[in-house]
């Protein structure tokens, strides 16, 4: 344990109290690792967000328990404040609670601009703390903080910038290891380059700080590079240039790729799927050998860069106990490998085919293991607290997240929901969007679905904002969705007639109405349901097939029509889904369980423990969890592995278990490459 965590963990002993309250208006004991120790040490945190919601849980989790002298969940609690106001809590609570502890950065770091470090990421903290205990010898102001982070926390030292060469080195390694800086940081840096000359015009502040600004940038200039080696070069996806790069004074970014330290983070980028290699014809024998990873020559040399991004992708799995950020960029390497092996050419290609579609297997076996005990041991109960400033963590933190969008000046919001929608799917209809030469740009991050992964618990909870167990008597259904969703906006102040919901969209014929309907209300705020994922998946038996159906429905034009239609009335768009869908096998179906969706259910859910004993032990190998923010009486048991309670021996595309495809979305920004700066 490290300096940081000692730190705050120091102040709670659970044998002092089992009543707690944290004032912490910069979310500092949100970092995973705390909450994990905390919960080691017998503490549970519970948000103090929304007064109903809170008194609900409080009485019946634990209250109950303490006045009938019963063990409660944890042997004690702690009620977390995002400000420092510890009576705006209930009169009973303060009373009965240890006096607040309260966490603030400017007296933890009080050698460092207190508008610096509330930038930093909870999960860098650690790093930062020990830096400023043995680093500092006096108080820093603004401009020196940033310095004195960036080169601690992101080991980047900007004003050893002094060639373009040094830049890409540093903005493709910040990259490659997820280190995008906050946009204050990004700013700082980028303010320093400037002075010295280096990419004047040019958003350097926007690639620092967006890594998928990056990316589009980087894919361009690999673009010309290869022209420029005189290779016959033909985009697979990306648009014509010059789309993107070319700043304000419109020259084009050269990016030195033959440069050492530079080719070898492109050369992983195209392993694990973040850059797109390029179609190139004839290639001569004495090209450099690092460049292959960066193109692709024939059918074989498809299948070769798909087998390297697979073992470059099993050594990626994550530990049990790693943060969900990590879960997270997992779940989006996964989805570009799995949608890239979903566009290799079967036929002739039998044998090398089948070996690949083993290794994935074991990837999906071990991947499922370590994620099912990364959820036993707290972790995903642990996201329930995350804060949602820079994304949502999980979809019914999505309208919190609107809500902050609109503040910041995006008047009008769509949220696009498409139901069913796993990662490696978004990945087919961004490619197809980009080989049709849209010209739209996509900022992809992820969020983790309700447990269990079905539509009436998950995309309700996605329109509501709220924790399943405060939607409990419509668990089982979603006719209650619209009213859901326009009772959030009208909590924030957003009148009905401002608010749009619209469900079960999928053919373009709708869009006729649908366009006249959104420009005669004018609505501020938009909820769209397109369900032909959904609605597909139950009705194939594999991915593969649900990859080539998705690509005969995008070719009707229906998403790039409804996408330029919302662009063009002003609306900034959020793509995400509910849940997404594993190929499964059958291990035949359970007498009870309420909730039995349409076809490969991958959970049943028993209102009472001994009916899920009884089922739990009818099928060995089944997962039964509690899972937190459920109602108590709503208990799921889980299919194990990739099965699926459906007949003995049936292949189904089904979604509602635990694993990464499904219980990991695509969380996505929609936007105009003319709007980007």
């Amino acid at each position: 344990m490290n300096q940081w965590h000692q730190r705050i963990l120091g102040t709670f002993t659970a044998d002092l109290s089992r009543l707690w309250v944290a004032c912490d208006p910069d979310g500092v004991l949100l970092d995973e690792k705390l909450l994990s120790e905390l919960r080691a040490r017998g503490f549970e945190v519970m948000g103090y967000d929304d007064p109903f919601g809170f008194r609900a849980e409080y009485e019946e989790r634990y209250r109950a328990a303490w006045d009938a002298d019963e063990p409660a969940p944890s042997p004690a609690l702690i009620v977390h404040l995002r400000h420092d106001n510890a009576n705006d809590l209930p009169w009973d609570i303060v009373h009965n609670a240890r006096p607040a502890v309260r966490l603030n950065l400017a007296e933890l770091f009080p050698k460092l601009a207190y508008g610096a470090v509330r930038q930093v990421e909870p999960e860098r903290l650690g790093i930062l703390f020990d830096a400023h205990q043995t680093e500092l010898q006096s108080a820093r102001g603004e401009s020196e903080t940033k310095d004195f982070i960036l080169e601690h926390v992101y080991q980047l030292t900007p004003r050893s910038i002094r060639a373009p060469v040094d830049f890409w080195r540093e903005v493709l390694r910040l990259h490659f290891a997820s280190r995008a800086l906050p946009e204050p940081f990004a700013e700082h840096v980028a303010a320093i380059l400037r002075g010295r000359g280096l990419l004047v015009g040019h958003p350097v502040a926007e690639w620092l700080s967006s890594r998928s600004a990056l990316l589009r940038v980087v894919q361009d200039a690999w673009y010309r590079y290869l022209e420029k080696l005189k290779l016959e070069v033909r985009r697979m996806s990306e648009p014509d240039p010059p789309s993107f790069g070319a700043g304000e004074i419109g020259m084009e970014i050269e990016i030195p790729f033959d440069h050492t330290d530079v080719r070898a983070i492109i050369d992983s980028m195209f392993l694990d799927g973040s850059l797109h290699p390029l179609a190139v014809s004839d290639v001569p024998t004495a090209m450099p050998g690092w460049i292959k990873a960066g193109i692709v020559e024939d059918v074989w040399s498809q299948f070769a860069l798909a087998e390297k991004g697979i073992e470059a992708l099993a050594a990626a799995v994550p530990e049990a106990a790693a943060p969900h950020k990590l879960w997270g960029d997992f779940a989006k390497r996964y989805g570009e490998m799995l949608s890239r092996v979903h566009e290799l050419p079967s036929k002739d290609a039998g044998e090398r085919m089948v070996a690949i579609r083993e290794r994935i297997k074991e990837i999906q076996a071990l991947t499922d293991e370590r994620l099912q005990a990364w959820i036993v041991a707290g972790h995903y109960a642990d996201l329930i607290l995350q804060p949602a400033i820079k994304g949502p963590v999980m979809v019914h933190h999505v309208p919190r997240f609107l809500r902050q969008r609109r503040s910041a000046g995006e008047a009008k919001v769509a949220l696009l929901v498409f139901d069913g929608l796993a990662f490696d799917q978004w990945v087919r209809i961004r490619e197809h969007l980009i080989a049709g030469q849209q010209p739209l740009a996509f900022d992809e991050s992820t969020a983790f679905a309700w447990l269990p992964t079905v539509t009436s618990v998950s995309r309700q909870a996605l329109f509501s904002g709220l924790r399943p167990r405060e939607f409990d008597d419509s668990l089982d259904h979603t006719n209650k969705e619209e009213a859901l969703w326009k009772a959030y906006w009208l909590n924030e102040g957003v009148m009905p007639g401002d608010v749009m919901y619209r469900r079960a969209l999928h053919q373009v014929e709708q869009l006729d109405a649908l366009e006249t309907e959104i420009a005669s209300r004018k609505p501020k705020v938009l909820g769209l349901v397109i369900d032909e994922v959904d609605e597909r998946l139950h009705k194939e038996r594999s991915k593969e097939d649900v990859a080539l159906w998705i690509g005969r429905w995008l070719d009707t034009g229906f998403v790039e029509r409804l996408f330029a239609f919302l662009l063009g009335e002003g609306f900034s768009i959020y793509v995400t889904a509910d849940h997404g869908n594993v190929d499964a096998a059958g291990i035949g179906r359970p007498n009870q369980g309420v909730i039995a969706e349409t076809r490969g259910e991958r959970v049943r859910v028993y209102r009472s423990e001994p009916l899920r004993a009884e089922s739990a032990a009818a099928y060995p190998g089944t997962l039964a969890l509690d899972v937190a923010g459920l109602p108590a009486n709503f208990k799921p048991l889980f299919a194990g592995g990739r099965s699926a309670f459906v007949p003995s021996g049936d292949q189904v595309v089904v979604h509602g278990g635990v694993s990464v495809e499904e219980l990991i979305v695509p969380f996505v920004r929609v936007s105009s490459i003319a709007g980007i700066g």
